[in-house]
């Protein structure tokens, strides 16, 4: 499996930044892989769903992420499968004085042959999940 980590620290509300990034359509303003985004439900929350096209290893590929738990303002919990991965990204929010901070969590499990990639999806994890970081931390900023 392979992890990414981060805590960014944001000017904007807890409220302001749950609801920003609860609608995960947002995924394609701050992560660099994701080239289109779209909230495929009515309404955010629990169940909702979230049509992501990434870009990774030179191929695009489509996941459907579902809201798993919305418990708003302090956590959502996002998944995703495809016939190759599965992504599960949990992402935490904390008052702070003047804002707030989140942290993001995710992990990715490889499905079949691709577990043999382990290691080097690993470290490509770690350079795509730096570059969303960044973009993060520049869009909770704004």
């Amino acid at each position: 499996m392979a992890r990414y980590v981060a805590t960014v620290d944001s000017t904007l509300s807890v409220d302001q930044a749950f609801d920003y990034l609860a609608d995960f359509s947002s995924v394609a303003e701050w992560d660099p892989t994701a080239v289109t985004a779209e909230r495929l439900s009515d309404e955010v929350g629990e169940g909702a769903e979230f049509r992501v096209v990434v870009r990774f290893a030179g191929s695009e590929n489509e996941f459907v992420y579902r809201t798993l738990e919305y418990e708003r303002p302090r956590r959502v919990v996002l998944r995703a499968e495809s016939s190759t991965v599965v992504s599960l990204d949990t992402i935490t929010f904390e008052p702070r004085d003047g804002g707030c901070a989140v942290t993001y969590d995710a992990k990715l499990d490889p499905k079949g042959v691709t577990k043999l990639a382990g290691p080097v999806l690993s470290l490509l994890f770690k350079r795509l999940g730096d570059n969303a970081k960044a973009g993060l931390e520049r869009e909770l900023n704004r």
